[in-house]
């Protein structure tokens, strides 16, 4: 019975658990993903890329959405390819501004100048060195020296808007560019989580870890611009630790005694190539989804797999591999995970015949849509995730009505799947934290044991989100050392 926490936040960065990482960067409000709308101070209209893209930008919507919306490609704090609705990139054909290409290195890279008192009030230099304006509400052109008063009788003047903004690893290490971020990014890996909580792992009775990882790290030390290498080293320290460490002890001389800690070790492919959700933690660049749309993608992800199992497979501490983390149904489909499954299931078989296989659920879809596939397969688990955030349902809910939630709704969904016949499964994450506010200590300490009582009932077991983290209730380390969770 898995007992685990996750270390979450280390080797795939997400910046709202240490937002301290980011605080040195350039221009840090304007990062990769984040999403601009842009609207001209003489028409009043925003900027828009016609039919979500593949022809003209015009100036005339009196509202912004979708099409309105222009995710940032950072090639440096002031330059930028922009994409839009469409996956085209923004470029010049002649002097006008158009969205026509998907390569993103032969589209155009701006230059985004921002006014020093208002740095909302913005002029775009396009690749011809002069600047973009919106003559008309159907004619946005770059042929404007930029050199007036920035009134709001300057075409070439615009009001930007900055929309989602994503802080993973990608904005992180892009961000601090290729000159900080390999130093940015060994501090962080060496300081966040270190052989020393291995030690409160083991002695707080928990008896694994789930450790988070990225695609490039299986090309470390070399992996793809702008992730740095490094990562694998750190992920190398984390199995050792998780089978011996030396722990200081104090016996009228100092001395020290190997102590084994026995923690299993379930690693978990939180970042595929190309993003399998379009979140933060998957290390997406703008938010799309584009992870399975290929064979190549899916091929390569295997091979991923393949590495680290490879890698770690004669290690004791090696207990499961989880082949994907929260794959988005609003972007994945079936027939690719079902694919990538079989594929990567082989892949850890041709290594660890005795390893665990864990198969994520997708947002959003039908926890029981890979079972089919499942019956076939020793060794397999199903991983679900329960938090009572991230949906309205759970806005405005009492204490009890909370507890009263895990108590039927998610009790009444793990039994569900949770089967004599079907594969095993495993509330991968799952976190003390609510939308309640002022609880008491009380509260959050009932609030947690209703799901510990419940999510003790999945077969394979449970992992708590996460070990460290900024905010308290998040962090499983201040909730057990401020005996919020009693284990």
């Amino acid at each position: 019975m898995i007992k685990a926490v996750n270390l979450g936040g280390w080797l795939v960065t997400e910046g709202w658990m240490k937002p301290s990482l980011f605080d040195n960067i350039p221009n840090k409000d304007l990062l990769d993903g984040d999403q601009l709308q842009l609207k001209s101070v003489t028409i009043d209209r925003y900027l828009a890329a016609e039919l979500g893209g593949g022809t003209n930008i015009v100036a005339n919507r009196s509202s912004a959405s979708g099409w309105e919306t222009f995710p940032l490609w950072r090639i440096n704090e002031t330059s930028f390819r922009m994409r839009v609705f469409n996956k085209q990139f923004l470029g010049l054909d002649g002097i006008n501004l158009v969205a026509t290409s998907t390569d993103s290195e032969k589209s155009g890279i701006f230059e985004i100048i921002r006014k020093s008192d208002d740095p909302s009030r913005v002029r775009i230099k396009a690749p011809n060195g002069l600047f973009l304006q919106a003559k008309t509400e159907n004619l946005v052109t770059a042929d404007s020296k930029g050199d007036g008063e920035w009134g709001n009788n300057d075409p070439s003047v615009f009001k930007m808007t900055i929309l989602q903004k994503f802080q993973g690893e990608f904005q992180l290490t892009n961000g601090h560019g290729p000159l900080k971020a390999p130093q940015i990014m060994k501090d962080h890996w060496e300081t966040f989580i270190v052989e020393k909580d291995f030690e409160f792992i083991a002695t707080s009775r928990l008896n694994a870890v789930r450790i988070p990882v990225g695609w490039w790290t299986a090309s470390d030390p070399t992996p793809p611009k702008p992730f740095v290498g490094g990562s694998l080293q750190y992920l190398d320290k984390a199995f050792l630790w998780a089978e011996y460490a030396y722990v200081l002890f104090i016996k009228h001389v100092f001395s020290r005694r190997k102590r084994k800690y026995n923690l299993k070790v379930i690693l978990d492919l939180h970042a595929a190539p190309g993003s399998q959700n379009g979140f933060e933690h998957s290390a997406t660049r703008d938010g799309l989804i584009e992870w399975g749309l290929t064979d190549e993608n899916i091929q390569e992800t295997v091979r991923v797999i393949e590495f680290f199992t490879a890698r770690y497979a004669t290690n004791r501490s090696l207990y499961a591999v989880q082949l994907i983390n929260e794959p988005n149904a609003s972007g994945v489909t079936v027939s690719a995970l079902n694919k990538y499954y079989d594929a990567g299931y082989k892949a850890v078989r041709r290594h660890a015949p005795n390893a665990f296989v864990i198969l994520a659920t997708r947002l959003s879809g039908d926890a029981k849509e890979f079972f089919p596939l499942a019956k076939g397969m020793p060794y397999v688990v199903l991983d679900v995730h329960y938090y009572n955030l991230f949906s309205d349902i759970f806005n405005g809910m009492t204490v009890e009505q909370n507890i009263n939630f895990i108590q039927t709704t998610r009790s009444n969904e793990l039994q569900d799947i949770t089967t004599t016949d079907g594969p095993l499964t495993f509330a991968g994450e799952w976190v003390a934290e609510w939308q309640v506010r002022d609880a008491s200590k009380e509260d959050f300490q009932r609030f947690s044991k209703a799901q510990l009582d419940v999510f003790g009932r999945a077969s394979f077991g449970w992992a708590y989100w996460s070990l460290k983290h900024v905010n308290n209730h998040w962090s499983m380390e201040w909730m057990i050392k401020n005996g919020y969770i009693n284990l």
